[in-house]
């Protein structure tokens, strides 16, 4: 078989036990195999795929642009569906962000954002702020600096971090989700930031939502505080909303649960509701004016498919069809539903804990899970779960019926209490 002997899945060894399913097609939340089956899709496609396969009216769109052009360079080019998809953007994003920059992908954005803040300082006459603070649990890509920012020692990248930059890292906030943030936390964030004030570009955060390293949710109150302290102590704050924008906390964007801004913002993923891969970064005017008038007096970044016209028009489609449609009040009913359908796991001896917000349900073991057995085990339930290490978790996409949740939802509990041991 071609692709067992010579294709890298992620995160894989190439000799790995674990199966890989072959797709035939795909269709609304049903991905259907080349044998035949048809599962539900409980991950959006690693969260990418808010509005489903297949949807018409993104098919399309992208058809029609198409047939004008796939792609064009961006440096000396522009194009009507960057400049629309810009518009669109700078209305729904917050007001301080006023310019965006386009990349290939979640994990450039994240270099893009961090070269950004370095080349900020350099301008302002302080290149020695070069270095980042981040949280213990975080994830921020796979690429060189996104992998220094993620967790050293916990995250999936420890076997590089002798050979990443080191950065500064904050004990992951202990203060949950509809709490008050707890004065520990407040006091770890206020002396770290007041101890790199010197040498720190930027605090960068997953608002909310620590995705990929644990499926975390924290308090808004704690990024209040870490907006307040960065501007106390002259650092600049980034937030990585890739895995969070686009409404999957029930908000648009997940930094609107404390009514903050940042100093530079990341989306990605469902950007083009899971067609195409384009990510952006975007800051405000001053992070830009200030880059402009340093030297070299440009920003130092460029790739090759920059704004690509089929994946803008893609971004476009998608966010109108977001805006569009009832998507407040269908996270709404998702949240609701995966919080008394996974309810019951906290009764399990294996089972930490359940946390669910918005269209995230999270159902973390005391033990990681063995992956052989337990996606098999969901493909003959019908559906399409794929964990990580102790956690279990659903991502569904906003078109999920109640019926096809519930499914997703009887499967875990199902699969946990017959093959988690």
């Amino acid at each position: 078989m071609i692709d067992h002997e010579h294709i890298w899945h992620p995160y894989s060894a190439m000799n790995s036990e674990l199966p890989v399913y072959e797709v035939e097609s795909a269709n609304g939340v049903h991905i259907t195999l080349k044998d035949g089956r048809e599962l539900i899709d409980g991950m959006s496609s690693w969260w990418c795929m808010i509005h489903g396969y297949n949807h018409p009216k993104m098919n399309a769109a992208i058809e029609q642009q198409l047939k004008k052009m796939s792609h064009v360079m961006f440096g000396g080019l522009t194009h009507q569906p960057a400049i629309e998809l810009t518009k669109q953007l700078l209305e729904i994003t917050p007001a301080a962000l006023q310019k965006i920059f386009y990349s290939d992908s979640g994990s450039v954005a994240v270099e893009v954002a961090m070269k950004m803040a370095i080349q900020y300082w350099h301008a302002k006459g302080q290149p020695e702020k070069q270095r980042f603070i981040s949280l213990r649990s975080a994830y921020h890509g796979d690429t060189f600096a996104a992998m220094s920012v993620s967790d050293p020692d916990t995250g999936m990248h420890k076997l590089f971090k002798d050979a990443v930059a080191q950065q500064i890292f904050i004990k992951q906030p202990i203060s949950r989700f509809n709490e008050a943030c707890h004065k520990q936390d407040i006091d770890e964030l206020e002396k770290t930031l007041k101890k790199h004030a010197n040498e720190a570009a930027a605090l960068i955060l997953e608002p909310i939502v620590q995705g990929a390293g644990g499926m975390w949710f924290y308090s808004a109150d704690y990024l209040k505080h870490a907006k307040r302290v960065c501007e106390k102590y002259n650092i600049l704050l980034i937030l990585d909303e890739i895995a969070t924008g686009f409404g999957r906390t029930g908000k648009l964007f997940a930094c609107e649960h404390a009514d903050i801004a940042p100093d530079i913002m990341c989306i990605g993923k469902a950007l083009t509701g899971g067609y195409l891969s384009l990510a952006a970064t975007l800051t405000t005017n001053e992070v830009s004016n200030t880059i402009d008038h340093g030297d070299p007096g440009v920003f130092m970044h460029g790739p090759t498919f920059m704004a690509n016209p089929l994946a803008c028009t893609a971004a476009l489609t998608s966010t109108k069809l977001l805006l569009a449609s009832n998507w407040k009040e269908n996270i709404k009913k998702i949240e609701s539903q995966l919080k008394v359908g996974l309810e019951i796991c906290n009764n399990f001896e294996t089972v930490n804990e359940v946390r669910v917000l918005g269209a995230i349900g999270v159902v973390e073991m005391k033990q990681p899970v063995d992956m052989k057995s337990i996606t098999e085990a969901f493909v003959n339930a019908g559906v399409w779960v794929r964990p990580f290490g102790k956690l279990v978790y659903l991502m569904p996409t906003f078109i999920v019926s109640q019926e096809e949740l519930n499914k997703l939802i009887t499967a875990v509990v199902n699969t946990l209490k017959q093959h988690i041991k």
